[in-house]
């Protein structure tokens, strides 16, 4: 995204922008981070192919193909992109911002909402927006709130011991320790473990256990690693087991379900 446009304090409330690097081999392999950074205006930015995870002080989101990502103005972000990657984004000033959460999440996308960016994306270079124009800006920021907000953030704790466990599970996702093994290893009793990460992550062990799994299998199968190779480093006794659990999350099979994100 130009950095020009996302730092922009005049001009219209909504900047629309499409972008395609799925035919470019160099974007096709490999992942490209960008530092910590935060932007003046708000972002939306929907992915119909390749993968991108925001980190921000409270966690991670994981943006897979056709959801769409939301920044709000000044959020300080690291951002990684796995694979070529093609789709759009939204800029709002931080006055048209304010109809949207004050915090980063990821909300499902509505064909309305792809054509009404379309629609958006011929404004480039306008100094204001017209009265009907405004009034489409409305009925997609009103699209963007009555979406849900999809289960794809991965919360981190502050907590030392806790930080510790987390990392470790990030390193090696196939370890099988169960929580009361690893409060012991962490030197904690399983009550305080439990209690504290409920109390510092908002879900349980097993609910963050379970994040972590689909977004490492995420990023996998968008690098092109097998269903089988993934399915067995992440732990699971068979492969189908996997296959039933990314089905419950997303809807489909893996296989299926990154085809369908290649062809939008």
């Amino acid at each position: 995204m130009p950095r020009n446009l996302s730092e922009r304090r005049d001009g219209p409330a909504l900047i629309a922008l499409w972008g395609d690097t799925s035919e470019d081999k160099e974007f096709q392999l490999g992942t490209r981070e960008y530092d910590w950074h935060h932007h003046h205006r708000g972002q939306v930015f929907c992915v119909e192919s390749g993968l991108v995870r925001v980190r921000t002080a409270s966690g991670s989101w994981l943006l897979p193909p056709h959801r769409a990502g939301w920044i709000p103005p000044g959020e300080p972000h690291q951002v990684s992109i796995t694979g070529a990657m093609s789709g759009w984004s939204l800029l709002l000033t931080p006055a048209a911002s304010v109809q949207l959460p004050p915090h980063p999440t990821v909300i499902g996308v509505t064909e309305i909402m792809r054509a009404l960016v379309r629609q958006a994306v011929d404004w480039a270079g306008q100094k204001a927006l017209t009265p009907p124009q405004e009034r489409i800006m409305a009925v997609l920021l009103d699209e963007l709130q009555q979406q849900p907000q999809a289960a794809l953030h991965l919360p981190m704790p502050k907590d030392r011991r806790l930080l510790r466990i987390t990392t470790a599970l990030a390193a090696a996702p196939a370890d099988e320790r169960n929580l009361a093994e690893w409060a012991a290893w962490a030197g904690l009793s399983a009550r305080s473990m439990s209690r504290l990460f409920r109390s510092e992550t908002g879900c349980s062990f097993g609910q963050w256990r379970q994040q972590l799994l689909l977004s490492i299998a995420l990023e996998r199968l968008a690098q092109g690693v097998s269903v089988n190779a993934v399915s067995d480093a992440l732990g699971y006794a068979t492969t189908s087991n996997f296959i039933v659990m990314f089905r419950r999350h997303f809807g489909d099979s893996p296989g299926r379900y990154f085809r369908a994100a290649a062809h939008p």
